[in-house]
């Protein structure tokens, strides 16, 4: 599952009511700054099953399905099989459960909220874990993104509370398990921290289509739902610095500092609030010291090979591209420039392979069919014979 965690930036229905803060975060929030939000805020049907998932449940296809494979199996097949919701992964928005059934589509997170739903209908104990691996980083435009990873896992209700009993063991469902995610150690999740994902994703969504009074209404909402959520803070102070609100963005981007003081997400996005709020030689010292740290932050040699790329040396370009897709062969646009790369040498094939990749590693629908099409287009002039 990716949950959102913005990065550093490189320059209606009826409106809910907002809840009174604590008094421990209410020196965080701005609230006044802000327009009302255009839509209710708040996960109060994120788990619910709409009339049409219940008559999933209770066709005899379904039913059948359960009785031949056993409960949690039964249900990963019956929701997930080819022949059945043939439901598409698409990581552009997180939906609740009926949304997500609705529109046979929806991220990990949805898959997870939605799998979850259906299992607490049939009786079944669920787990949330979060799984510990290495972040994915990906970009959206001017923002950059880092995702982390959770499954669920499943198992018959017994009568002890909460477990699954002696000899029952759980099913884990991983919708994008990482490379050797079995032997991954992983951290359960109460049902209030997904409920905070959840909230924390609607906020970068908001914020990805220019929306940043809803988006801070979403942050501030995952906020007072888990005060633990370090994610949903730095949601909020990046809303800050989209918003003209800079002293506000380094307000928070310390508090979490001060939690997380070796965070290269945090210190790359404070260096930017200093600088933006005049404080050079503080932002420099940053700099310094997250250059020490970090080297090579993701995205390093990305960024020389658009460079080198931009200045025609593409040979240059083809080797940084390469280093960055191997240190992070699931990010879609590493694969796709260094496709471009090999197409501008000449190296068709090898373009066309790389393209493939990143049709294949891309988690948003929208940008799978145009690297189908622009695949194609490429596959198309591999097969034609040249004129000579």
């Amino acid at each position: 599952m990716k949950t959102w965690l913005l990065l550093f930036i490189l320059l209606s229905g009826c409106a809910g009511t907002p809840s009174r803060p604590p008094a421990d975060l209410a020196s965080l929030f701005d609230d006044g700054a802000f327009a009302a939000p255009s839509g209710q805020v708040g996960a109060a049907d994120l788990f619910t099953l709409s009339a049409p998932m219940r008559a999933h449940l209770d066709s005899p296809e379904f039913r059948k399905t359960l009785r031949d494979k056993g409960g949690a199996r039964g249900l990963v097949a019956a929701l997930y099989s080819k022949s059945d919701l043939k439901l598409d992964y698409d990581a552009t928005v997180t939906r609740t459960a009926a949304q997500t059934y609705a529109e046979r589509a929806g991220n990990c997170l949805s898959l997870v909220v939605m799998t979850a739903a259906f299992a607490r209908e049939l009786g079944m104990n669920v787990r949330f874990q979060s799984v510990e691996t290495e972040e994915t980083w990906s970009r959206s435009g001017s923002l950059y993104l880092v995702s982390s990873h959770v499954n669920i896992s499943l198992a018959p209700r017994m009568a002890a509370p909460g477990g699954y009993g002696p000899g029952t063991d759980p099913l884990v469902i991983d919708f994008l398990p990482p490379p050797d995610a079995a032997r991954l150690r992983t951290r359960e999740l109460e049902e209030a921290d997904i409920v905070a994902l959840y909230m924390n994703n609607r906020a970068a969504e908001e914020l990805l289509q220019g929306r940043t009074a809803d988006a801070y209404w979403w942050a501030r909402a995952a906020i007072l739902q888990r005060p633990i959520l370090v994610e949903a803070y730095n949601t909020l102070a990046v809303i800050y610095a989209r918003s003209g609100h800079p002293a506000r963005a380094e307000q928070v981007y310390r508090a979490i500092l001060r939690k997380q003081p070796d965070s290269l997400v945090v210190m790359q996005n404070l260096e930017q609030a200093l600088n933006a709020n005049g404080k050079l030689a503080e932002a420099q010292a940053l700099q310094r010291r997250i250059d020490r740290l970090y080297p090579a932050p993701p995205f390093h040699y990305f960024n020389q090979g658009m460079r080198a790329y931009q200045a025609g040396d593409f040979r240059r370009a083809k080797a940084l591209f390469a280093r960055e897709a191997a240190r992070a062969p699931d990010n879609d646009e590493f694969h796709f420039w260094l496709g471009a790369t090999h197409l501008q040498l000449g190296e068709l094939n090898t373009a066309v392979e790389e393209l493939a990749l990143a049709r294949e590693t891309s988690t948003r629908a929208e940008t799978r069919e145009r690297y189908v099409a622009k695949l194609a287009r490429l596959k198309s002039s591999v097969a034609r014979p040249s004129g000579r």
